[in-house]
């Protein structure tokens, strides 16, 4: 099996497009109940696939030959999870509630590929 990273992706821009902003207090939280069940839900559907549960992730520090400083990208959350192939990772997340419930943009399935050189020095 190979192991894959995903990364929740998500912007300002891509919440205000879906409405999200202008729901009602009541209906928000009422989504937010529905996304977090059909999230818990893929989790327990998806459970033997998953190799690290992830988190979400707050704001960046990059660093870099010039220091460090703040950064910002769209990363929301991570998981690692494996699968035969990439087809087979990226399938996992079909119809994910990051993006049908809440509003996140989409989710990058990436294959974690083995360290160059000898491992363990």
């Amino acid at each position: 099996m190979k192991k894959f990273l995903a990364v929740y992706l998500g912007t300002a821009e891509n919440v205000e497009a879906s409405g999200w902003n202008a729901l009602s207090q009541d209906e928000r939280r009422s989504r937010e109940k529905a996304g977090i069940e059909a999230w818990r839900k893929w989790g327990r559907t998806h459970r033997d696939c998953i190799v690290d549960g992830g988190a979400p992730v707050g704001k960046t520090k990059r660093a870099s030959a010039a220091g460090i400083d703040n950064a910002k990208n769209n990363i929301c959350a991570y998981v690692v999870v494996e699968a035969e192939s990439h087809e087979a990772a990226a399938r996992l997340f079909e119809n994910h509630p990051h993006f049908t419930i809440f509003p996140g943009e989409a989710i990058d399935i990436m294959e974690c590929l083995p360290t160059p050189g000898p491992q363990g020095e």
